[in-house]
């Protein structure tokens, strides 16, 4: 078994953060119930040193493991985070210590990425200037894809 599976069925083992948070000051929810990937975020703020910051991040996933994984890294690493440290956290962040995620598991950190952005956009009390606009925004891993490479290597989405 590589280290990142093992990390994988330790993360597994004593996931951390599932399940819903009923006071929550925002939800994201992102996936798609054809192939089967959902998860659902829950954000609730507190202040802290005059800052609005994450007091707590809770998610529930439903399909693949990987995706449970990185969601209950990332939950753990928003905790003290503003509104708009969290929109710039990238997916190599959201991974945590499982580090790196192999290229067949990228959506999994998509799920975890898109449902906080999806949260964060759906949190009334965040300003718009923080709120997800793409400008000044981490790029997506999606979006990256979709992006102009330079040099000889081309990327073509699959429909």
């Amino acid at each position: 078994m590589s280290s990142f599976e093992s990390k994988v069925q330790e993360a597994l083992a004593n996931p951390r953060n599932q399940g819903e948070i009923q006071d929550a000051d925002a939800v994201g929810t992102v996936g798609s119930p054809e192939c089967g990937d959902m998860l659902r975020m829950w954000l609730k703020f507190t202040e802290k040193d005059g800052k609005r910051v994450i007091d707590r991040a809770s998610f529930q996933a439903f399909g693949c493991q990987t995706a449970i994984a990185v969601a209950s890294m990332a939950t753990e690493l928003l905790r003290g985070k503003t509104a708009e440290e969290a929109k710039f956290l990238t997916v190599q962040e959201l991974t945590g210590d499982l580090g790196p995620l192999p290229p067949m598991k990228i959506h999994c950190g998509q799920l975890v990425e898109g449902a906080l952005r999806n949260a964060l956009d759906h949190d009334a009390s965040v300003p718009p200037s923080v709120q997800l606009g793409t400008e000044n925004m981490a790029p997506t891993l999606a979006a990256s894809l979709h992006r102009p490479v330079a040099g000889k290597l081309r990327i073509i989405p699959l429909d």
